[in-house]
């Protein structure tokens, strides 16, 4: 699951986006489709053979090859290849339909990220260039600073910046309310020269960046938020100078999705699973997201072995399973695959499952909240996504596992689907985010601790994981696509 300062689409943008499929509640009108004659069968069988002693074999093999390549498996990487080849070879022997989709991603390189203070009291601040900048004239970028309005939105619309107070000038703003590119590009169409942004929390600078180099309008830099706290203050005293230099190099690189689907079932009507494979270069991603990718994988051979690429056996809709690159640098991977779709292509994809981080050390049972029952966040998800997450709650509500909401906060690979009006659902166990009394007291763990302490992290390997949870979200990766690849009429198809 990708960090919080790679989201490429604020909350609001996504639930705009969710509400043109959905403005009004779902009524099921349209005349179910005849029941298969395996429907509920197949979906029995896959939970009973998938378990998590049989994905764990994927997750070793996953470390196995973090620990070949660097300690990690990052797009762009060996590690990531050879764990792309891993998944490929192993559908192709269970006689998938099994692709390659290659496409371009960028590595930046950071060479010098400096801010220095002009005048009597000069002092150099600490800096961290964003990714994927653009660098400054050689010697740096010397202008007064202009401060962007600090307000709910700090720096996030036209209004936070006054007509005429930026024209050449290196523009001071806060975190919070919306993306970097949000601020960078508002910042810029004011006439700024480049963007500061300092910090909302912390003793840290703001590590901020943009998906790829062609985001990065003007040089964007962060900073702590007690410098730009001292920055304001003087600046509101009178003019304060800075040299802004940064240097940085952007390599370009090849990485690719993998995508395997059934040989038979109707292609009008394809049940999309997906799980991102890449991991952040601090770690060998076991948890995020080998777990998603192995309970996948795992799935997808159970699947196999109940003929599902044997003629006519196979079931009634066809199933494709996506194990997308690229995901911690912005959901390149998944965004690629739907921008390749035709219309007709989007169209016959009934729904999109998508899991990300399922097995967390400090877990909280998580599924994604299609109807906004929590309201929070970014609103419903399209037409369907409702009836997704009930399927998904009923069977955790039969197995007697407590469960929660999780808002589509556009952090992992089903944003894309979302935005193109597909209805989707899923789960995840948790990342950063800190477990609370309450959680603890109904799914066990540590409260005040993080659900994954490892997330993004070297620590992020097979001693840390949650073999319990990873187990019961097989089962619930197994139930939604047996259901699924039989019948769609709980979606009303």
């Amino acid at each position: 699951m990708r960090a919080i300062r790679h989201r490429r689409r604020s909350i609001p943008a996504l639930a705009a986006l969710a509400a043109v499929a959905v403005a009004a509640p779902v009524l099921l009108t349209a005349t179910p489709a005849a029941a298969h004659p395996r429907e509920g069968r197949l979906a029995k069988e896959l939970v009973e053979e998938v378990s998590a002693r049989g994905a764990y074999r994927h997750l070793a093999k996953f470390q196995q090859i973090a620990d070949a390549n660097g300690g990690n498996r990052a797009a762009g990487t060996p590690g990531h290849a050879a764990s792309a080849a891993y998944v490929h070879d192993t559908l192709k022997k269970a006689g998938y339909q099994v692709s390659y989709q290659d496409f371009d991603i960028y590595e930046a390189h950071t060479k010098t990220e400096r801010t220095t203070v002009l005048g009597q009291d000069s002092r150099e601040l600490a800096t961290a260039a964003f990714t994927f900048t653009k660098s400054t004239p050689a010697g740096g970028l010397a202008a007064p600073l202009a401060l962007a309005r600090v307000d709910e939105t700090p720096g996030c619309t036209a209004d936070d910046y006054p007509a005429g107070a930026f024209a050449g000038k290196i523009a001071l703003v806060k975190r919070g309310a919306c993306t970097f590119v949000e601020k960078q590009r508002a910042a810029a169409a004011a006439g700024a020269l480049g963007v500061i942004v300092y910090n909302h929390s912390g003793t840290t600078p703001v590590r901020g960046g943009f998906s790829s180099p062609d985001e990065g309008i003007i040089p964007s830099a962060g900073i702590t938020l007690a410098d730009g706290e001292a920055l304001t203050a003087a600046a509101a005293k009178g003019e304060v100078s800075v040299r802004l230099e940064l240097d940085q190099e952007h390599v370009k690189k090849t990485t690719r999705n993998v995508i395997a689907e059934t040989r038979g079932g109707r292609s009008d009507r394809v049940v999309t699973v997906g799980a991102h494979l890449d991991s952040v270069p601090e770690g060998p991603g076991i948890n995020d997201n080998g777990s998603g990718s192995a309970g996948l994988l795992e799935v997808a051979l159970k699947l196999a072995d109940e003929g599902a690429n044997k003629k006519g056996k196979g079931p009634a809709n066809k199933v494709r399973f996506a194990w997308w690159s690229a995901e911690e640098l912005g959901l390149l991977g998944s965004e690629h695959y739907v921008a390749q779709l035709s219309e007709q292509q989007k169209k016959n994809i009934a729904l999109y499952l998508n899991f990300d981080m399922i097995a967390s050390p400090n877990p909280v049972q998580f599924v994604y909240d299609g109807d906004d029952s929590d309201r929070t966040g970014a609103g419903a998800g399209p037409a369907g996504s409702a009836q997704i997450e009930a399927l998904i709650n009923g069977f955790l509500d039969k197995k007697g596992k407590p469960h929660e909401g999780s808002d589509f906060d556009g952090r992992s690979d089903y944003g894309p689907f979302i935005a193109n009006g597909i209805p989707a659902g899923g789960t995840f166990t948790g990342a950063e985010g800190i477990k609370t009394a309450e959680q603890a007291g109904r799914h066990g763990g540590t409260a005040g601790a993080p659900y994954d302490p490892n997330y993004h992290g070297a620590g992020d390997n097979l001693k840390n994981l949650d073999l319990k949870v990873f187990d019961t979200n097989l089962d619930v990766i197994a139930h939604a696509v047996g259901t699924y690849a039989e019948s769609l009429r709980s979606l009303g198809k």
